[in-house]
């Protein structure tokens, strides 16, 4: 790296300015009135990306976009040739969602790249940031888009999903961006993971356990894989409320509230046994052209989702729900219609990257903890891809995908740090 290529920071609070800058931008470019909306591939997150390539540039870092349209930010010096460490988060956000979702990662690893460039480091391999598109699934009902299609594990399916309020399809949209939809639904790779000796995402925590045992960081072991249908429908009969009676009722509501009480009594007994397992119904209604106090509902249509660690207690609780949807369709005379089903694998964190994370964050005193993510993350994709993979936790309160998610400065600096001494050691 030449004299000339150094970024000199004037003093050591600069990168908090830095990252203070940068998520003050980020909020008043995406804010949608009530909170975040970066949408994928769409103008939330091409703001988000403009500013992130900003920043980069102007602190004498270098940019480019892979085949999935993801951005790239190198070192001066780093000619491409060496396997990197990817230090990486994503761009997107929930519609209303919060800030720090995705771009506290972001901000952190271009953080620790200007602070290398400033203090001339040379890390033993090259580090870059990688700011991947299309990680949640709010908008298209498949998550981890962009870094899917770098491996080519994208379903031919996905391609077709539609755009919840416009119907546009995921291939259009990726097709506007300049990407070869032909390519993604065939499977092909876009990139060489050869060009990866491993990769390293800092995220908020999104639920409160951080909060509640209060330590500021943590190391991540292991990511929860979900199943998913985005939308099954119940169908009854619809009739007057006043005429049916009980015994002679197809009513679409009951049934869906029948069968979701079960699935939360087995959900119940298998954390009694001490399985790990989340399910929800995030979706659910009738169709308002038709609803009506005085109407028996004849069609509810509802999402599912399960979550797990275990791809064994996945795919048992998903028979458990089939079983009971069975159950219910016999007792109350209904029908279920399930769309295609949606899997996105549980993920281990790479057990020598865990260590390497744990003794540095001793080293900085920081607290050794270890916690699982119930969130799916693109470090799961990269995981099950090969490639050997770890993530850091920085506390936030009251949860996420809603705009009162609240990192503290602070505690995003000190995994700021904990991510640049792994990086100059070296994975």
């Amino acid at each position: 790296m030449s004299d000339a290529a150094v970024v000199r920071l004037p003093e050591p609070l600069r990168l908090r300015e830095i990252a203070q800058d940068l998520f003050d931008a980020l909020r008043e470019k995406t804010f949608d009135g009530t909170g975040i909306t970066r949408e994928c591939y769409g103008e939330g997150e091409n703001a988000a990306m403009e500013i992130y390539r900003e920043t980069a540039e102007r602190h004498g870092l270098k940019v480019r976009f892979d085949a999935a349209q993801n951005m790239i930010v190198s070192l001066p010096g780093d000619d491409g040739t060496k396997p990197a460490l990817l230090l990486a988060s994503h761009a997107d956000s929930v519609p209303q969602g919060g800030n720090f979702d995705g771009g506290a990662g972001v901000v952190a690893a271009l953080l620790t790249l200007i602070r290398i460039a400033a203090e001339g480091e040379r890390p033993p391999c090259p580090v870059r940031a990688m700011v991947l598109r299309g990680e949640e699934s709010a908008f298209y009902g498949r998550a981890n888009i962009g870094s899917r299609l770098l491996f080519g594990t994208l379903d031919p399916k996905d391609m077709e999903a539609k755009r919840r309020g416009t119907g546009h399809t995921l291939r259009e949209t990726l097709k506007a961006a300049g990407i070869d939809v032909e390519a993604a639904a065939a499977g092909r790779r876009m990139i060489d993971a050869a060009t990866v000796k491993a990769y390293l995402e800092l995220h908020i925590e999104q639920g409160p356990v951080m909060i509640a045992r209060k330590f500021p960081t943590a190391v991540v072991t292991g990511i929860r894989g979900n199943l998913r249908h985005r939308s099954i429908m119940c169908r009854g009969e619809a009739g007057h409320s006043g005429t049916v009676p009980r015994w002679l009722r197809r009513d679409a509501v009951f049934a869906v509230a029948d069968l979701l009480m079960r699935l939360d009594e087995h959900w119940m007994r298998l954390l009694e046994r001490g399985l790990d397992l989340v399910v929800t119904a995030g979706v659910i209604g009738t169709d308002p052209n038709e609803h009506a106090i005085s109407r028996i509902p004849g069609e509810v249509a509802f999402s599912f989702e399960v979550r797990s660690q275990s791809f064994e207690t996945l795919e048992a609780f998903y028979e458990l729900f089939r079983s009971e949807c069975r159950a219910v369709s016999d007792l109350r005379h209904v029908k279920f219609e399930f769309d295609d089903r949606v899997y996105a694998e549980p993920a281990r964190m790479d057990e020598g990257l865990v260590r390497k994370l744990l003794a540095a964050s001793e080293r900085l005193g920081l607290p050794t903890e270890t916690l699982a993510s119930g969130a799916g993350h693109d470090a799961a994709v990269f995981s099950n891809a090969g490639i050997p993979s770890a993530m850091i936790f920085v506390r936030n309160a009251n949860g996420s995908h809603n705009p009162a998610e609240a990192m503290d400065i602070d505690d995003f600096m000190q995994g700021v740090a904990l991510m640049h001494a792994f990086a100059v050691e070296g994975p």
